[in-house]
């Protein structure tokens, strides 16, 4: 395990790269009021009870709808939890799931009206930060939080959301560091790079090259594509042309389609992923040992780190009626982004969406005070009790600086075996 800040060159060891963030915190703003019927009172627990209504835009159809599941699973077991302790707490919590899309489909033009027509007091989505940017203005300028669980682009550290934007997956600048410093100390001197045409994609490739080329590395191509695009032939020939040691794909689940044409043409552990890509592969139909010794970053605690989570969410999961889990990515930040914003309604004594807003930061640790919990229900006992709870969750510490950033993350290192699943890099 490698800890390291932005302050200097990071080093990465084994399956886990841990990251201080406090170069990013930035001023920010209070958010603004909204329709919400209860005021905002000291931290003695609710005066009444509270029903909180949250609404869920994650991508059920579109280009990430791979981490749907996981994410949508995450919230929900989260809600259980949080309405098991409902008669301790007075507050129970009710969840209206909606469909984000992909900026081709555009499934969020219809779905993010429907949620705030159902006045939820915060959105929790989207997982793509190209479309969380397609609506951000549309739900913070109704007064309302958006919260996402998977949105690294850093288009939102400086974004003017009046305060009501949050998120607990960290900014890409931290993942664009750990991913070109891996292919840097994996031995490779020159690297080719595809990548989606997005703030997220752009952003991140962005991020890998400073990392990559301050090692002492030379990005020698990195053709981009559209969200739609079906072909990538152009993309592919214009990096194998290029002869780089080793290919960044810097997409989302267009990379099953971009995968079988470098099958056989580029060595399979010279590839790269990203956390818009990484996933098991191992019913996609490649031969056995495709990917053998490709690598990828996940933001987040290492799944084997979190495995009583993971084991706990498959039960729940298997209780619901649903589909087992294929991937955990993002379920644990989903997860903690419900658990956030119950506490913080809790702590604030009320649904409104601006009051909930104020006391984000508080319950996260990022108010500097706070007695460090780690379940829904320890940490409202201390709301309900008259202290303030400090809550570090599945995905981490969280911290919340004044602009909704986490300023403390985790980014895992995975490594893909023969069967094309990945486990964390022993390294």
């Amino acid at each position: 395990m490698s800890v390291f800040t932005r302050s200097r060159k990071s080093t990465v060891l084994g399956g886990l790269a841990l990251i201080g963030a406090s170069a990013l915190v930035l001023a920010g703003c209070a958010g603004g009021g909204t329709g919400g019927t209860d005021e905002p009172t000291d931290n003695a627990g609710p005066t009444e009870e509270l029903s909180l209504k949250i609404g869920t835009a994650l991508p059920q159809t579109g280009n990430l709808a791979f981490l749907g599941p996981p994410e949508e699973a995450g919230v929900a077991y989260a809600a259980s939890l949080i309405n098991e302790a409902s008669a301790e707490t007075g507050l129970t919590i009710e969840v209206e799931y909606g469909d984000s899309g992909d900026t081709d489909n555009k499934a969020y033009e219809t779905e993010i009206p429907r949620l705030l027509g159902e006045g939820v007091s915060a959105i929790i989505g989207a997982a793509s930060s190209g479309v969380s940017l397609q609506f951000i203005d549309q739900v913070t300028g109704a007064g309302v939080i958006q919260f996402s669980p998977a949105n690294t682009s850093d288009a939102f550290t400086t974004y003017d959301d009046g305060g009501l934007y949050f998120r607990t997956a960290p900014s890409d600048v931290l993942q664009g560091e750990v991913l070109g410093n891996l292919i840097a100390e994996d031995g490779n001197q020159t690297l080719g790079m595809i990548v989606l045409n997005d703030s997220y994609g752009t952003g991140l490739a962005g991020y890998v090259q400073e990392a990559f080329e301050a090692a002492g590395g030379e990005v020698v191509a990195q053709p981009t594509y559209n969200t739609g695009d079906t072909s990538f032939d152009a993309q592919i020939s214009e990096v194998l042309a290029a002869d780089p040691d080793a290919i960044a794909l810097i997409t989302f689940d267009e990379v099953s389609t971009i995968l079988p044409s470098l099958f056989g043409q580029f060595p399979g552990d010279k590839l790269y992923f990203v956390d818009g890509n990484l996933k098991n592969f191992a019913d996609a139909g490649f031969a056995e040992g495709s990917l053998t010794g490709s690598k990828g970053t996940l933001p987040g605690l290492s799944i084997d780190a979190i495995g009583d989570f993971t084991a706990a969410l498959d039960e729940f999961v298997a209780a619901e009626g649903d589909e087992p889990l294929q991937d955990y990515s993002y379920a644990a930040e989903s997860f903690d982004a419900t658990i956030l914003l119950a506490l913080a309604s809790l702590a604030a004594g009320s649904t409104d969406s601006a009051a909930i807003a104020e006391k984000l930061i508080e319950v996260s640790g990022g108010s500097g005070d706070g007695e460090t919990c780690e379940t829904y229900a320890d940490c409202a006992e201390i709301i309900v009790g008259g202290g303030t709870a400090d809550y570090d969750g599945i995905s981490g510490p969280i911290t919340f600086d004044e602009v909704g950033d986490p300023t403390e993350a985790s980014i895992g290192i995975y490594e893909y075996q023969d069967d094309n699943t990945y486990v964390a890099y022993e390294g």
